[in-house]
């Protein structure tokens, strides 16, 4: 996720539907609460409840079925990526995993990712882009923070680089691409370049399927690997 020009725009508008159910683990009560009480505040996200160690996160998401678990990872009896591994391998439908630090650590980026995490966020973010990237992750995609993106990709590749050459994407696809890689959402590219999110949808979901993306993420990787989006990429 970027802190740049992103954090500069309108919050998002209300979101049409069910809110996105939350659980907010934590183990620093005056953290988890102040998370807790902001994010329930922001449109489109309700939260279920608290747990203070990965082993009551585990077992309160279980219980409460949330959309989402925004997890810590530094936590007592077993920390948030052993949690997420943990969750998402006993839960029936299990939740979208957001994991949340305050340390910009790569290692924890790529163990988020191999326990199944599908977002990545620090919490010196504003609340406004934690809670976009709960809504990003219970809508099926997946959200990190650029820089550490960038970093992880260069120390050790994940995906073939040749993907994105062989791509053939348009000059469009390719700066809705490098949008994404900066951690803008659907609607912060479609005001970016001045068209409608139904366009920027269209886009990108032809980036995903020319690139053979999973999902976001696994389209940034491609970008970083292939060269057109090299770390510290602003825009």
């Amino acid at each position: 996720m970027s802190g740049s020009a992103a954090d500069g725009g309108m919050p998002p508008p209300a979101q049409a539907g069910p809110a996105v159910t939350l659980l907010v683990a934590d183990d620093d009560e005056v953290t988890r609460s102040g998370l807790s009480m902001l994010l329930a505040a922001q449109p489109g996200i309700s939260v279920l409840g608290e747990a203070a160690d990965g082993l009551e996160a585990v077992d309160r998401a279980l219980s409460l079925r949330p959309d989402v678990v925004l997890m810590d990872v530094r936590m007592p009896r077993r920390n948030g990526i052993d949690a997420t591994r943990q969750l998402l391998a006993e839960a029936a439908d299990p939740p979208k995993v957001v994991v949340i630090t305050t340390f910009e650590n790569d290692g924890y980026v790529t163990a988020a990712l191999r326990a199944g995490a599908s977002g990545f966020v620090l919490k010196r973010l504003p609340v406004r882009r934690i809670a976009e990237a709960v809504r990003v992750v219970a809508a099926g995609e997946a959200v990190l923070f650029p820089a550490a993106l960038g970093r992880m990709v260069a120390a050790r590749p994940l995906v073939s680089a040749e993907a994105l050459p062989q791509a053939a994407l348009t000059g469009r696809e390719e700066e809705v691409l490098r949008l994404m890689a900066t951690g803008l959402s659907n609607p912060e590219i479609a005001e970016s370049l001045t068209v409608s999110l139904e366009t920027v949808k269209t886009h990108v979901g032809n980036v995903l399927t020319k690139l053979g993306a999973q999902n976001r993420t696994h389209a940034v990787v491609i970008a970083y690997e292939s060269g057109l989006v090299v770390p510290g990429f602003a825009g």
